[in-house]
């Protein structure tokens, strides 16, 4: 006998349908095909110990299991569940009319009892968009699987119940979520405020901006300054995740498993601070079967690299297209995949090998060690990095001050406050803020005066600033307007937002 049961793959970011074809027979021999992995082909194993600690057994038949599209490559241990059960309908062992009408996937446990699986979200999605009644999963992912509505998601324990549910002796009990209410309870609670950083009001006042327009930022300062504490505040002052955004970013985390099993939609722009001996395949994402890298885990929040001169220059590199495009493509013999990598670039780095600036009397590097050390980036790199800041460090008075500094909530404010107009000002355009402009968008709304572009000219002449360089200065010059509500740039936001290109200055080439 026939038997038809649905699975999915995941391929990027979204799933495809897997259709499980079992067909039992006289004879004897199991067969498994369809470009299965080697978890797929030792889930026999599991298959069988399950199936008999839940009281069934696999038939002593030929068992012919062929997983279309065949060539398609599949991966993981999520199917053992079909394959179960798809085998004890095939054997007139369970009643077979309802599995159509379900995407079934687990990972079984010898004893018959389920694992949680990857993949979650894009698998719910796609059941709803092709039509199917509901979705039978571990329990641990049904949380997830219930962001998505017009879909009835059912999370069970073990093997057992999914048998008795399909032969009509014990129904499964719905799983249900409010996803809107979920989301607005937990869309504002943050672990760090801004209120708890002492002096450091330039640096707040560039992070500020950074936020306004989501411009890549870099910290420059000796140790001890406070660069990580400040940057790790750095999603408090971000406008909330809208539920489009969420979803896209619950989508990415599910496919790399990481999401909790309490967790069910992303509510905070993620925070991603990869250690310096990252490689770059772990970075941008790829791998025999690819996954997502810490630039797409990122998307829609921040990447934060410490002490960016110590991660290999080589790694670094592989940023630069992403930076500018925002997608980063990874390419194989047989397929190719795109993984959103929208992000904020947070570094941060010290002023020197020995961690000083060069007019510090603690500084003992020679003019060579730190030009060695800068080289560790590239100015390509460099470029594509919009604001550059130098990190002072903190008075004792400044320490010893008991009265607190500016909320990150007030902050949030007018960065919120700017990214609405920003909103507005491109409602006809495929970006939503200023770093994402392109030439056209810089051309038709960062238009200067005549002072302003003296102003700019000297810099560009003063500085040897590149092309790359000067749309970067008008894009921040954008921002600080829009912080004022500014319709038009004025001569004050140029001279701040060139301030803002510190690696620029000659005196780092000394």
């Amino acid at each position: 006998m026939l038997v038809k049961v649905y699975g999915a793959a995941i391929h990027g970011v979204s799933a495809q349908i897997i259709t499980i074809e079992v067909n039992v027979d006289q004879g004897v021999g199991y067969h498994l095909v369809g470009l299965p992995d080697n978890a797929i082909k030792e889930s026999s194993y599991r298959i069988s110990a399950a199936l008999k600690n839940s009281g069934f057994k696999i038939p002593g038949k030929k068992i012919t299991i062929n997983m279309a599209p065949a060539d398609l490559r599949k991966e993981g241990s999520s199917y053992d569940m079909s394959i179960g059960l798809g085998i004890l309908a095939a054997s007139d062992l369970i009643t077979a009319e309802q599995l159509s009408e379900y995407i079934i996937m687990g990972e079984l446990s010898l004893d018959g009892g389920l694992q949680p699986i990857k993949g979650v979200l894009p698998i719910a999605i796609k059941a709803r968009e092709m039509g199917f009644k509901g979705i039978i999963l571990p329990r641990q992912n049904a949380r997830e699987a219930a962001i998505v509505n017009n879909l009835d998601v059912y999370g069970v324990e073990n093997i057992k119940e999914v048998i008795d549910f399909f032969n009509e002796d014990l129904p499964l009990t719905r799983f249900e979520i409010d996803t809107r209410k979920e989301f607005q309870d937990k869309v504002d609670h943050f672990p760090f405020d801004f209120d708890e950083v002492k002096g450091q009001e330039a640096a707040k006042r560039a992070m500020e901006v950074a936020a306004a327009g989501g411009h890549n930022i870099i910290l420059i300062g000796s140790p001890g300054s406070g660069k990580t504490m400040i940057a790790k505040r750095l999603p408090s002052i971000l406008p909330p995740l809208s539920l489009k955004e969420a979803l896209e970013t619950t989508k990415i985390h599910s496919v790399a498993g990481k999401m909790g099993t309490e967790t069910s939609l992303m509510t905070i722009r993620p925070f991603r601070s990869p250690h310096h001996t990252i490689s770059d395949v772990a970075l941008v994402g790829g791998g025999s079967y690819p996954q997502p890298g810490e630039i797409s885990l990122a998307h829609n929040g921040v990447l934060f690299l410490d002490e960016m001169p110590e991660f290999k220059r080589a790694v670094l590199e592989v940023m630069r297209q992403p930076l500018e495009d925002r997608v980063v493509t990874i390419s194989r013999a047989k397929f190719t995949i795109e993984y959103p990598a929208s992000f904020m670039l947070v570094a941060s780095m010290n002023p020197s090998p020995s961690g000083y600036f060069p007019d510090d009397p603690n500084n003992t590097s020679s003019a060579l060690e730190m030009q060695r050390y800068m080289n560790k980036l590239s100015g390509p790199l460099l470029d594509r990095i919009d604001i550059h800041i130098e990190v002072s460090k903190v008075e004792y008075e400044q320490l010893a001050e008991k009265r607190k500094g500016e909320s990150s909530e007030s902050i949030r404010r007018r960065v919120m406050t700017a990214r609405n107009i920003q909103t507005e000002r491109y409602s006809d355009l495929e970006i939503n803020y200023n770093a994402q402009m392109g030439p056209k968008e810089i051309e038709k709304y960062c238009e200067l005066e005549d002072d302003s572009q003296q102003l700019i000219k000297t810099a560009m002449l003063k500085l040897n600033l590149s092309a790359r360089a000067y749309d970067r200065i008008l894009k921040v010059a954008r921002t600080i307007a829009d912080l004022e509500s500014s319709e038009k740039i004025q001569g004050d936001h140029i001279s701040e937002a060139i301030q803002y290109r510190s690696l620029d200055r000659d005196f780092w080439n000394a």
